[in-house]
């Protein structure tokens, strides 16, 4: 019985992929499955925008409408499919709470709404009486497409100079990661963002450089100076 390790292959011998296919697919060994390592994925991690570029962002919006939008994504970290499936029944003006019902992985759950959020949603609403979709595409009936979200976000990103290669998720991660900073428990935003497993939020941990880089170093809780012993 071969037992095969996690060294990395080397040039000439076949890819853990080929060998996984080898043992599944045509010598039918799940068995042998179980010690052949997975091979590797990059962890890449997101642009994230201070509050200063997301504040630039939204003054970038094209219009009054993708402003609301975008201010909605990042004052309640829903995913892009999620705000745009929010219908203005969602919206709980006595509790203050946003209902997101049907999320990623099928659950529904609930999010803060801040007051500014809603007096902007108050504003717009007063404007364009959107019905039954808060955000309505080009037919009423339908609400707006993620397509059209990530192009108002591309021109807006132009228009305000942004350097940063960002998309309508970013604003998702700048509110974990804003949140993180303001010394927000991990737990509490794990349920914000509405996460199957706390791993998924703990990579903000990666990001969240206001808070991590501040952290006091062990050499400057000694009580006694460091000096050259010869001086």
């Amino acid at each position: 019985m071969y037992q095969f390790t996690g060294v990395p292959s080397t040039e000439g011998e076949p890819p853990v992929s080929a060998l996984r296919f080898l043992y599944h697919v045509t010598l039918k060994q799940d068995r042998v499955i179980e010690m052949i390592p997975l091979p590797k994925q990059e962890c890449q991690l997101p642009v994230i925008l201070s509050p200063e570029e997301v504040m630039r962002l939204l003054e970038a919006a094209p219009s009054f409408s993708h402003q609301v939008i975008f201010s909605t994504m990042y004052g309640t970290g829903l995913r892009v499919s999620e705000a745009l499936h929010l219908r203005v029944s969602d919206l709980d003006s006595q509790r203050m709470m946003i209902r997101i019902e049907q999320g990623k992985g099928h659950r529904d759950r609930y999010v803060p709404l801040s007051p500014k959020l809603l007096e902007l949603l108050r504003t717009y609403w007063r404007k364009l009486r959107p019905q039954p979709w808060l955000f309505p595409g080009q037919f009423p009936n339908q609400p707006l497409s993620r397509e059209a979200v990530g192009d108002a976000i591309a021109r807006a990103s132009e228009r305000a100079g942004l350097k940063k290669q960002i998309s309508p998720h970013s604003l998702r991660h700048a509110y974990a990661v804003h949140l993180l900073e303001a010394g927000t428990d991990i737990r509490k935003i794990k349920l914000l963002l509405g996460h199957r497993s706390l791993s998924s939020t703990a990579r903000y941990l990666l990001l969240a450089t206001t808070s991590v880089c501040a952290t006091t170093s062990p050499l400057d809780l000694l009580p006694l100076p460091i000096v050259d012993p010869k001086s």
